[in-house]
């Protein structure tokens, strides 16, 4: 089992070196600490390779965007339908 560096972490998710550190202390990517440097089991990348990119929305750009995707489906349709 190989274990990596943050930086080698972050070269393989494509993604700087902060957010390889955000994620562990989220406890999203597990991680052991030796010396005060994080070190990541290469499998253990999978948990999180996967990920959206980016911040989450919060609640309310999260709402707006959905309002704006539901009316552009709605106007989407009714183009299909008058074809």
């Amino acid at each position: 089992m190989q274990r990596l560096s943050v930086a080698e972490a972050a070269k393989r998710l494509g993604v700087s070196a902060r957010r390889v550190q955000q994620l562990v202390k989220s406890g999203r990517l597990p991680a052991d600490e030796f010396g005060g440097a994080f070190v990541i089991k290469e499998k253990d990348l999978e948990l999180v390779a996967n990920r959206r990119p980016g911040r989450p929305l919060s609640e309310r750009k999260n709402r707006e965007k959905s309002a704006r995707t539901s009316s552009i489906t709605k106007s989407t349709k009714g183009r299909k339908e008058a074809s």
